[in-house]
This record gives structure tokens, sequence and C-alpha cells, in this order.
């Protein structure tokens, strides 16, 4: 097996006599998909946190790239090559969608702010911008709109390009799904399926039919422990899984 990009050994986050995460340990590699998923409440959120820096963990390691990160903010974790996308999405409502994600190429490239009115017009960011918003396939009709008159669809598609912006190593995808309908899902599936095989990706989703259509590899998360990791086929098989959580998402 492949040296992990993302390593995360013996996680654990208490808050007063609760274990949210029950010395977790989870690797993404390479290029990989690996889902996330379990039941509400089984501590998904808090992990993402914990990865991500939002949350500083009581005890455990979280290497990226081989690097050990747990002691860096969230920013800085997001200059190693993290990224991320949330379940609702984090957008500036009343810009385009090309000024949304002209602004987080700016960002990458580490562009002053003060001239941002100028800056989005600049081709050195506006190239960028519509090559990602061809990436995730939002309509060019679409772009020159304010984003809080975009479906909620749309919105989840800016958010995905404005994180590819990044140019991210590893992506965390919180709840791609959430909220869409089936050809918005139909179509967010394809375009992370896309980016299999070029970004690691973590994704955290109850939409049981995209995670087997997309993920190479599953964990399965209980009361904040790893019950089991596994490709789609075995996940389904695993008889604790179906008891904990299948059975009651897929009517097993």
């Amino acid at each position: 097996m492949a040296e992990p990009l993302l390593a995360v050994r013996g996680l654990v986050k208490r808050f007063g006599g609760l274990l949210a995460t029950d010395h977790l340990d989870l690797a993404v590699l390479p290029g990989e998909l690996h889902a996330l998923i379990g039941p509400n409440g089984a501590g998904k959120s808090t992990a993402i946190a914990q990865i991500t820096g939002t949350l500083r963990p009581d005890a455990g390691s979280i290497r990226l790239a081989g690097e050990e990160i747990v002691p860096l903010h969230a920013a800085a974790r997001v200059h190693r090559g993290m990224a991320r996308t949330f379940q609702i999405t984090q957008l500036l409502g009343d810009d385009t969608a090309r000024d949304n994600v002209a602004l987080a190429v700016q960002a990458r490239l580490g562009h002053s702010f003060r001239f941002w009115r100028d800056a989005r017009r600049d081709p050195a960011l506006a190239a960028p911008a519509e090559a990602l918003l061809d990436q995730v396939g939002l309509p060019e009709s679409r772009r020159a709109l304010p984003v809080a008159d975009l479906s909620h669809g749309e919105r989840k598609q800016i958010e995905l390009a404005a994180a590819l912006a990044a140019a991210p190593r590893l992506l965390l995808l919180d709840e791609p799904m959430a909220g869409l309908g089936a050809a918005e899902s139909l179509r967010m599936t394809e375009t992370l399926r896309g980016l299999k095989g070029r970004i690691g990706m973590l994704l955290v989703e109850h939409d049981m039919e995209a995670v087997f259509a997309l993920a190479d590899r599953i964990s399965v998360l209980v009361y904040g422990r790893c019950i089991a990791t596994g490709t789609a086929d075995e996940i389904r098989r695993d008889p604790a899984v179906i008891a904990a959580y299948l059975s009651d998402e897929e009517g097993v």
C-alpha cells in the first residue's frame, strides 16, 4: 500500500464525559476517494473539524504527506495542501460565480485583497476561474449571476470550484450531495469521479448511492469509533456495519 496522504492515528476528543472521537485511525491514500460514513451523532463532523484544524484533539496524530499538522492552525493546513467544502455553502452571495472563484484563485496566488474590485477583472484570475467552473460543469449562462440568485446545486458547484482553486493535495467534502435533486446529485457524482486519481478526497456523505458509486474505500464511524474500513462490497457485507448503520439507511 502506498504511503498515506492523510494518516490519522489514535485521535481522541472528549467533551466533558462524552468521548466524541474514540482513538480514531484513518488513512487516505494519494488519489483515493475515501468515504467516512455513519449515523447522525457518530462523530463525523468532530473528526473533520480536528483534521481541518478548527478543533484541537486531546490526543493522537494527524499527518499530511508525512508532516505532523496537529500543531498547525487551519490556515497553515490550507497552505500545506488541504481544502474543504461545507454542508452549508460558504460563498459571497452578492458576487457572481466568476467573482467567487476568482477570489479563491487570488487567495492561492497570495495577491492583495485591497484591490479586489479591480483584481477580479484581471485575466490572470479570470481565466483560471473560468477553467475551474468548466471543470465542475457550471453553465456559462449562470456564471455572471449573483450567487444568491442561483440554485442550491449550483452553489455547491461553485464552492467545489473555489476549493479546487487552492490546488489541494487533499480535499475534504462535507455532505456535497445534501439538498441536491436527483439530476444535481448525478452531476456532482460525475464531477467527483473525474477528480479521482488526481486529488486525495475524504468524503463525508449520507447518500449511500453516491458513496458506493464513488468510494475506493469506506470507513464507518459509530459513537466516535471506526468499526470497519474496506471496499464498498466489503462494507455492504460487514455484519457489524449492517447492524449499526446500513440496515437503517438501506432498509435491510
